[in-house]
């Protein structure tokens, strides 16, 4: 049976376009490659295989007309016209245009597991989590309780920290600090008597007495044994380091043996009756007022100045904690309130343990930091300023003492800067005017009967001193060289006699205001003993109470 012809009218080819929509198009003066070999426009404008349109004008399945011919074995028309043979082997179907070149489809990213998605994508995941956690009235409670039992740790924690830091810091202000300020001031004490002894013992003659050398021999043994303390704890990182009151150290270790040696060649000089040995004993002194006593002085700031540092650290407030205290136990009013609002239950025992126990631990941490400052107040105004007044009137009364034996020993060699009066004499006034102020500041700072009494028996003193020093110098002054010494070194009513009995009465004061500072200091280290164990503990008590009222708020969701 012959093909019947389709009467249909063609429909034309939709029109190919000239690049693909996602690709770049190419150059106008470039011809397609793809573009076909010559042959009539299609009526839609698109090039197209040489010869007629089929006139059924039937779509391939590529959406191209299909032209007519007669159909190939596979069923596709044979194109005609086309100019050239078909050759063997070649394909009997129509030819398609191939897919113009374009560039690759985007590939949408997606994170992977590098570092940085890793971070993008952990927080967010996170932060959804946390918000579907809290949706619902269940989750809201657990984030509550999370939040309470932190805060209550917290508040343990740093209380614990900073009470301990501040009991060690009073505790440094007893046993440590305060020791060591007075074994630097008793050092200093202990070179300035040595010199004044060292000049006593000069002047009673070619034989020394020698209760005078024994107190000699103890002095110079006093300082080396205090030395040896103060080089140990400056090396264990003592008040200054190294560089510090360790150069202090240093130079007294060197120097003392330096002047206990000019002292012995004094002595060896003076048993010959030999001039120089005043020279020598002159020597001794000008080494150890430039040398020893400025350096002892050193030691005693710098130890004086970590003793306060250490008072400083004791008596501060701990506000990091009463902070975070004051801040859980407002939590706890909030969560109380919010339990209240939302089942009109008065209280929920749980919270209600919990701020218990923070308050007890609150009103605990700030009452013994109240009576540990005024312990340590009392330590300082009571103590520890009264001990620096006696210390310096003890030094004082050391140096007028050792200048009153060098005007003799000198006998008017030594002059002041100005050559208009004698050098000791000068400096002997000077140090009973300092002396003079330090007992009446003394007497203001004692606070009880035995420390008024102390310091008026070394002010009386002091004025009987000072008399029958005047009467000395007025001897010595008409040239009675030996009178004057009677006066001075003598067994009777003497300048020496007056100098023991206030020397005896500042020690005793110094004694009884050291116990006082004691006293107190120890009251102010006292009033923190037990608390770092027993804020956190309530801290946890708090902490698990907490949470045990949010839990019984969950059980009603169960």
């Amino acid at each position: 049976m012959a093909d019947v012809p389709d009467a249909r009218p063609a429909r034309p080819d939709p029109p190919v376009p000239e690049h693909p929509a996602d690709g770049p198009a190419p150059l106008p003066d470039q011809p397609d490659p793809a573009a076909r070999p010559s042959g009539p426009a299609h009526p839609s404008g698109s090039a197209h295989p040489s010869g007629p349109a089929d006139p059924s004008g039937s779509a391939d399945p590529g959406g191209s007309a299909r032209p007519s011919g007669s159909a190939d074995p596979g069923g596709s028309a044979r194109p005609s016209g086309s100019g050239r043979p078909d050759r063997p082997g070649s394909p009997t179907g129509p030819v398609l245009l191939p897919d113009r070149p374009g560039p690759p489809a985007a590939v949408p990213w997606l994170p992977t597991g590098g570092p940085s998605g890793g971070r993008t994508a952990a927080p967010a995941a996170g932060r959804a989590r946390l918000r579907d956690a809290v949706a619902t009235p269940p989750g809201r409670l657990r984030l509550l309780g999370a939040v309470l039992a932190a805060l209550l740790v917290a508040f343990g924690a740093v209380t614990a920290l900073e009470v301990t830091g501040r009991s060690s810091a009073a505790g440094d202000v007893v046993g440590r600090s305060q020791p060591l300020s007075a074994d630097a001031a008793h050092l200093y004490r202990s070179l300035a008597d040595a010199d004044t002894v060292a000049a006593g013992g000069f002047l009673a003659g070619a034989q020394e007495p020698a209760d005078l050398r024994e107190r000699y021999d103890t002095d110079v043994a006093t300082a080396a044994r205090l030395l040896v303390k103060a080089a140990a704890d400056a090396g264990a990182g003592g008040a200054g380091g190294p560089s510090g009151s360790a150069d202090e150290i240093a130079a007294l270790n060197e120097q003392l043996p330096v002047y206990t040696g000019l002292v012995e060649r004094a002595r060896a000089a003076n048993r010959q009756g030999l001039p120089l040995g005043g020279a020598y004993l002159r020597y001794a002194n000008a080494h150890m007022t430039t040398g020893l006593l400025p350096a002892a002085q050193r030691l005693y700031a710098a130890e004086t100045a970590r003793l306060a540092e250490d008072e400083r650290r004791a008596r501060a407030w701990p506000v990091p904690s009463l902070a975070v205290g004051a801040l859980a136990l407002a939590a706890l009013a909030v969560a109380q309130r919010r339990d209240y609002r939302r089942t009109h239950r008065v209280l929920n025992p749980g919270l209600l343990a919990a701020a218990a126990a923070t308050a007890v631990a609150l009103v605990w941490l700030a009452g013994a930091h109240t009576l540990a400052r005024a312990g340590l107040d009392d330590a300082r105004v009571h103590g520890l300023d009264s001990l620096k007044v006696l210390n310096e009137a003890r030094i004082g009364s050391l140096k007028a003492r050792a200048n009153e034996n060098l005007t003799l020993v000198a006998r008017g060699a030594v002059l002041t800067d100005d050559g208009r009066s004698d050098k000791y004499e000068t400096e002997h006034g000077a140090a009973m005017a300092g002396l003079d102020r330090a007992l009446a500041r003394a007497r203001g700072l004692a606070d009880d009967e035995a420390g008024r009494a102390a310091v008026a028996e070394a002010a009386r003193w002091t004025a009987q001193w000072r008399e029958r020093h005047a009467a000395a110098r007025r001897t010595n002054d008409e040239g009675d060289h030996d009178g004057a010494l009677a006066l001075v070194v003598g067994g009777g009513p003497s300048t020496g006699a007056a100098f023991d009995r206030v020397d005896a009465a500042l020690r005793t004061a110094v004694d009884h205001e050291q116990g006082e500072f004691t006293r107190a200091a120890t009251r102010g280290r006292t009033a923190l003993a037990g608390l770092p164990a027993g804020a956190a503990a309530l801290a946890a008590v708090g902490a698990v109470a907490a949470v045990a009222g949010v839990n019984r708020r969950l059980a009603e969701y169960r």
